[in-house]
């Protein structure tokens, strides 16, 4: 065989192994940009390099592959809504508490769920925006709003919005609204 054709084919293989290559990175980042959303974009600016944003998304995946997610029972979606509804009224006489209590009462689903429950807020968050990116924010802005009023650094408008906040994790989590029954409207 003539080296010019040897050559001819080692070049050929090489651009197709370099196609295929950017193919499968092209799908990688598809994939992950289509499950993790928005976390997608904060892992970007994070990490500055699509590579590593990346591999630490795939991380986190790995990560909570190890547990059993589950879904909560009626009755444990109903006990849970309860709960939220006492906890939300309670906010108008003591907002401060009410908004401690909705905290634990997120930990609590998440631990129903199945969801390891870290001492380290990072971990907690990275391991929600696995399955619940669309609203790990949310929990990112709830706690950033009880460490500021910790600090006293937080008015009753923001511990109303850290309510907000944690709801929709809440609800997320509990695969149902807890807005109040007909009954109770009326």
């Amino acid at each position: 065989m003539p080296i010019a054709t040897v050559i001819i084919i080692v070049i050929a293989v090489a651009a197709v192994a370099l196609a295929l290559l950017w193919y499968l990175q092209k799908r990688r980042s598809e994939r992950l940009h289509a499950q993790f959303g928005p976390e997608y974009g904060r892992a970007l600016e994070e990490y500055g390099d699509r590579r590593k944003a990346e591999s630490e998304l795939e991380r986190r995946q790995e990560r909570l592959e190890k547990f059993e997610i589950r879904v909560l029972s009626r009755d444990e979606r109903d006990r849970f809504s309860e709960a939220w509804r006492a906890d939300q009224a309670r906010f108008v006489d003591e907002p401060k508490g009410a908004v401690i209590r909705a905290y634990e009462l997120v930990n609590e689903v998440m631990k129903a769920r199945g969801y390891p429950i870290s001492g380290e807020f990072d971990q907690t968050a990275e391991d929600l925006s696995v399955e619940h990116p669309a609203v790990v924010e949310h929990y990112r802005m709830a706690c950033d709003i009880v460490k500021r009023q910790e600090s006293g650094q937080a008015n009753t408008e923001d511990l109303r919005n850290a309510m907000v906040n944690y709801r929709k994790l809440f609800e997320e989590l509990l695969g149902a609204s807890v807005s109040q029954s007909q009954e109770v409207r009326r």
